[in-house]
C-alpha cells in the first residue's frame, strides 16, 4: 500500500523562518507542492532590478546559472529544515555539500518565473541527496543533482 501524498505550501513568511537567508541571497519567493521530506516546488520570480543585473550583463541580463543552483538547493534545504522542526538530534544549520550531473539548457531572464522542482533520491543519516530541475513556462533550463548534510554542532 503506498503512502499518501500530503501536499503542503511556505509563503514567504514560511520560507524566512525554514531558512536563514536574506536578500539578495534568498533564491526563492515561496514552495508550493510540499509532499512530506520527498519533494517539493519552489518559486523565483525573476525581476530586472536584482543586484546581479548590474554586471550579468549591462545590456542582456541574464540570471546567473550558479544561482539557480542555488535556488535548488534552498528549495532542498527547506525540505530538511521542514525535517529539522521535528528533529530528535536538535539540527543545528543545513550544508550544501555536492553538485553533480549539472547542466544549464536556456537563459533565464528578467520576467521569468522558474520553479525548482525538487525530489529526494536518498537519505543516509544526517545527509540527503535531491535531483532537481528548474523549469520556465514548462521548459526545462538547468538541472542538477545536490546533496546536503544536517549539522547538529
Amino acid at each position: 500500500m503506498s503512502e499518501t501524498r500530503e501536499l503542503g505550501s511556505a509563503d514567504i513568511q514560511k520560507v524566512l523562518e525554514l531558512l536563514p537567508h536574506r536578500y539578495p541571497f534568498l533564491m526563492i519567493d515561496r514552495i508550493i507542492e510540499i509532499d512530506r521530506d520527498e519533494s517539493c516546488i519552489g518559486i523565483k520570480n525573476v525581476t530586472a532590478n536584482e543586484p546581479q543585473f548590474t554586471g550579468h550583463f549591462p545590456g542582456l541580463p541574464v540570471f546567473p546559472g550558479v544561482l539557480l543552483i542555488e535556488g535548488m538547493a534552498q528549495t532542498a534545504g527547506a525540505i530538511c529544515c521542514r525535517h529539522i522542526m521535528n528533529d530528535d538530534l536538535k539540527t543545528k544549520q543545513v550544508f550544501f555539500m555536492t553538485i553533480d550531473k549539472c547542466k544549464f539548457r536556456k537563459p533565464v531572464v528578467p520576467g521569468d518565473q522558474v520553479r525548482f522542482h525538487m525530489t529526494k533520491m536518498n537519505q543516509r543519516k544526517t545527509m540527503w541527496w535531491f535531483r532537481g530541475e528548474a523549469r520556465v513556462d514548462g521548459a526545462l533550463v538547468a538541472q542538477a543533482e545536490i546533496g546536503a548534510m544536517l549539522v547538529t554542532e
